[in-house]
């Protein structure tokens, strides 16, 4: 007992130097920089600028992409890397910064450098991105589009067969739009 009361007093007086409301305060602050820190740098680094930054990247997926309906079409609405390739939700979307990261320490280090070497590795690139995507079940596909929104009656019957029976088929958007936004994807390097 004497020990905890000992210890209830030393939270009231933590440091001789400074007040509890002073080292309060510093937290505080220090706690909020790191955050504006973190948050400036987690957009930055899930800005298309940045992706496409990789000359890899820059001429091997990006004009891949810049074919689909995903990055022109009629109602002027695209998606960026960051909309497929990161989630929104903060703990996903940190454990796929990590698994980025993989990446980037290929670019630096020469295993993906030259246009050859991505193209070598893109097929275990797509495949390990593709079972991301069905293990989230395609979580940011649906960010975007919503089955039950879809207006069916404008699809083929095959789409609307399968559009109305994901669930129970076990399938998930990756699992027939692999190639949406990479068609050529195959790992061939680029011209």
């Amino acid at each position: 007992m004497r020990y905890l009361l000992k210890w209830l007093r030393s939270l009231r007086q933590p440091s001789r130097r400074y007040s509890v409301l002073t080292l309060l305060v510093a937290g505080m602050a220090i706690g909020v920089s790191g955050w504006l820190v973190m948050d400036v740098g987690l957009a930055a680094t899930s800005s298309e600028e940045f992706c496409i930054s990789c000359h890899e990247i820059r001429i091997n997926t990006y004009p891949q992409l810049q074919k689909t309906s995903h990055y022109s079409n009629a109602m002027g609405v695209n998606a960026t890397c960051a909309d497929c390739h990161i989630p929104k939700a903060f703990i996903p979307k940190m454990v796929r910064k990590m698994e980025a990261s993989r990446e980037v320490w290929g670019k630096i280090t020469g295993v993906i450098d030259t246009p050859e070497k991505y193209a070598a590795h893109a097929p275990a690139m797509k495949a390990r991105e593709i079972a991301r995507l069905r293990a989230n079940d395609s979580q940011e596909c649906r960010d975007c589009h919503t089955v039950t929104r879809m207006d069916l009656a404008l699809q083929s019957a095959k789409a609307r067969d399968y559009h109305q029976d994901m669930a129970a088929r076990g399938k998930t958007c990756i699992d027939c739009h692999a190639g949406i936004a990479h068609p050529d994807n195959s790992g061939r390097a680029a011209q």
